[in-house]
């Protein structure tokens, strides 16, 4: 204070033509530290400054005092009289109560704002389970509030709180660090004084209670004073906020300049002096030191009263007494006629308070300084970590920031791999949770009796994801998606239909081609042995017609498989539809060629010229001809399209073709049912013809295995899940093509290739010796 007050009269642009005096009072205890603040404001006492000093013995500023309960004695007082109080380091959040403590600033942040920094801290590190303890005073209870309003914001819970004073009681440490001994959590928020930092860690150590991660209050992480407490081996890793560290250049001279010349009323640098150079002064009572010789120098000294390498509180001193000069300096530059000019010699302190409140300046390190409404600072914050303790020093590494002017997320920059933990351990954080972090996949419990860091961790449900840590809810995926076995993402549904790569589709694809490949070999025998018996008795002309059609029909089968597209859905039931009516008008055709050329035989008969060549060519396509307007109808009305199906599966979807009109799928397969039908029951009246030549009997064989295949394919088709159902309807096709290829062809192929002495006419007629030509 007195070398900024020296550096300020000694500077022509800050009150000029005027000079700043001071008083300073070094009183112990509370009552004296109130009425030396009191004298102040009442300037009572007998001025002892120079000659010629003009002003009164009322101070226009005080500055103190350090302790905040102290400060709250005296500032509730004069700040009635609108004295200006400016503390360096009384931090409690109260005083910025501008209706108890209206003239009330302060050069250090609030503790509302350390508070709050000390939460995000402990957030910082996953820290959601902490014990806290304060000082039993306004200073401790009030940080320790604030701190717990934060850190239930930030989601940390407190485990326990516990209140004491090194004056106070023994069994009330001892409750302390009972309740330590007890809990669970491993880190320990301390806002306290270092009075009783020092207490608590020596009962601690007693206690053997060790392996602890502290977090501080500036009031204790940085003073020197710890490493006299026993135990204090146990705060080693200890966490805190502290005010930046500045350089004020010309300080360390102006130190290393002093000499008790220069106070000759001071006690305190007597006692210094004594102390430091082991000699007596003259007035001294100790006489048993050496006499002093008054030439002894700090010059050459390096103690901790010369180390200003950490600047701290010491800063805010500066800044204090800057304030109060720029304040003044406004005052006396003001024009006249304003509201708070003077033209007077004598200023009021609510004069200066005015002013005051308006301060706006900058330092010469860069620093700058204002006020808000309540007369607090900015709050930047150095986070330091102790990093060794010995009974004489104690080593202090700035590892992060605090900057309250930053974004919320950014307020805390900080070098975790610098930092020594509690403990000693290094690159090993402290884990202080109630429970385990639920991972994704899974959400949170919680219980009405126990506090919201206290949960159990249970899975999501079947359709459901949780992508975040700690979720307390999960949340169902949209219809198209479906959880990964982890449930912590949502991934495309599997699209499932018959595809030509997978076991099922290339064995169906595998029969489809063998049919249409044997329908052709039968197809080139049968022209190859066109002009024998076997095959001009059997109606060659349909015969290829309808080898033709189940070649159709094998290969329509592979519209089936693949994946369904609009044109693919249209395309395989009408293509189905269509060939097997055209192969069922063969078969019914050759059944009544059969019944026809038999009633032929008998005397006066006349049938077969109604039922010749042309008749038999116009009756195929008749029959034909309705199934394709069944189907053009069918295409025109609601035709078949791809379709989702999400229903059936939770996991899958799958690709499949919607009928359209049920209408039209089941008339189409009911008008083939009913040709079947007929041509059944038209084969089985002519089963006991001449065996030799009657192929009624193959077709009846051929329709009974065809109508079999059909009627059960209904309730299968119902039943089959997904791509089941178009693997039913194509076993379905190829089983009934199968049936006719080899019930009906099968026999004349043998007989062609293996046994050409029954391919005879003479055979083909048998007993009846009639040529029959049909």
């Amino acid at each position: 204070m007195i070398f900024a007050i020296d550096e300020i009269n000694k500077n022509p642009y800050i009150l000029p033509n005027h000079t700043l005096g001071y008083k300073i009072y070094n009183s112990c205890g509370m009552s004296n530290i109130a009425l030396s603040a009191i004298v102040l404001a009442n300037g009572q006492e007998e001025v002892l400054d120079e000659t010629h000093c003009t002003g009164s013995g009322t101070a226009v500023a005080v500055l103190g005092h350090s302790g905040s309960a102290p400060t709250m004695a005296f500032a509730r007082v004069i700040g009635r009289f609108l004295v200006p109080v400016i503390s360096h380091f009384a931090t409690c959040a109260c005083l910025s109560d501008r209706e108890e403590f209206p003239s009330f600033f302060r050069t250090i942040p609030s503790d509302n704002h350390q508070s709050r920094a000390l939460a995000k801290l402990v957030k910082h590190f996953g820290w959601t389970w902490v014990g806290a303890i304060s000082n039993l005073n306004d200073y401790g209870v009030n940080g320790i509030s604030a701190f717990m309003q934060a850190a239930q914001e930030e989601g940390v819970c407190v485990e326990y709180y516990e209140a004491f004073e090194q004056t106070g009681p023994a069994s009330a440490l001892a409750k302390v660090v009972e309740t330590i001994k007890r809990s669970t959590s491993k880190v320990i928020l301390a806002f306290m004084s270092h009075r009783e930092v020092k207490a608590l860690a020596s009962e601690l150590y007693k206690n053997n209670v060790t392996g602890l991660q502290w977090v501080g209050s500036d009031a204790w992480i940085s003073d020197n004073s710890l490493t006299d407490a026993e135990g204090y081996g146990i705060l080693v890793g200890s966490l805190g906020f502290v005010v930046s560290k500045a350089s004020i250049p010309g300080l360390g001279e102006h130190l290393r300049r002093l000499h008790p010349s220069q106070f000759p009323q001071s006690q305190f640098v007597k006692d210094f002096w004594e102390y430091v150079f082991g000699c007596s002064l003259v007035d001294s009572s100790n006489t048993q030191r050496r006499p002093c010789t008054g030439m002894e120098s700090l010059q050459n000294e390096e103690i901790y009263f010369t180390d200003v390498s950490e600047l701290r509180f010491v800063n805010n001193v500066y800044k204090s007494v800057y304030a109060v000069a720029h304040a003044l300096h406004a005052l006396r530059s003001c024009e006249n006629g304003n509201s708070g000019c003077t033209n007077s010699q004598r200023i009021e302190p609510w004069q200066v308070l005015q002013y005051l409140q308006k301060v706006n300046f900058t330092t010469r390190q860069g620093e700058r300084v204002t006020f808000d409404e309540n007369g607090d600072i900015v709050a930047k914050y150095e986070l330091i970590n102790i990093q060794s303790i010995t009974t004489s020093t104690m080593h202090l590494a700035t590892v992060g920031f605090f900057d309250s002017t930053m974004p919320r997320d950014h307020q805390i920059q900080m070098n975790s791999h610098k930092v020594v933990w509690g403990g000693g351990g290094v690159n090993m954080v402290p884990v202080s949770v109630c429970s385990e972090s639920c991972p994704p996949g899974k959400r949170k419990v919680l219980y009405k009796t126990r506090p919201v860091c206290c949960y159990d961790c249970i899975p999501c449900g079947e359709a459901e994801i949780s992508n975040v840590t700690d979720s307390l809810d999960c949340f169902a995926c949209q219809i198209e998606y479906w959880p990964n076995t982890n449930q912590d993402k949502c991934v495309p549904k599997d699209i499932e239909f018959l595809s030509f790569s997978e076991i099922m589709g290339i064995i169906l694809t595998f029969f489809c081609l063998s049919g249409t490949l044997l329908t052709f070999l039968f197809l080139l025998v049968f022209y190859q042995y066109k002009e024998t018996p076997i095959v001009r008795a059997n109606n060659s002309e349909l015969s290829f017609l309808l080898l033709f059609s189940l070649t159709l029909c094998f290969l329509c089968s592979l519209t089936f498989i693949g994946r369904p597209s609009e044109w693919s859905c249209m395309l395989r039931h009408t293509a189905f539809g269509i060939t097997f009516v055209l192969c069922i008008s063969c078969v019914l055709g050759k059944t009544l060629v059969v019944l026809m050329a038999f009633r032929a035989t008998l005397p006066g008969s006349n049938v077969m010229k109604w039922f010749g060549p042309l008749q038999q060519r116009l009756s195929v396509l008749a029959f034909t001809l309705v199934q394709v307007v069944i189907c053009i109808l069918w295409l025109t009305t609601n035709p078949p399209f791809p379709q989702k199906n999400m229903l059936y599966y939770k996991d899958r979807i799958i690709l499949e073709c919607n009928l359209g009109s049920p209408i039209g799928f089941w008339a189409v397969l009911g008008y083939i049912g009913l040709l079947a039908l007929l041509c059944f029951v038209l084969a089985f009246l002519a089963r006991k013809l001449p065996d030799n030549f009657n192929e009624a009997k193959f077709i009846t064989f051929s329709m009974l295995i065809f109508c079999a295949v059909w009627i059960t394919f209904i309730p299968a088709y119902v039943s089959s899940p997904g791509k089941f159902t178009v693997a039913v309807e194509i076993f379905a096709i190829l089983a009934s093509s199968y049936g006719l290829l080899f019930c009906i062809f099968a026999p004349k192929i043998l007989i062609i290739l293996f046994q050409s002495e029954k391919n005879t006419k003479k055979n083909i007629m048998g007993k009846t010796n009639k040529s029959i030509r049909y």
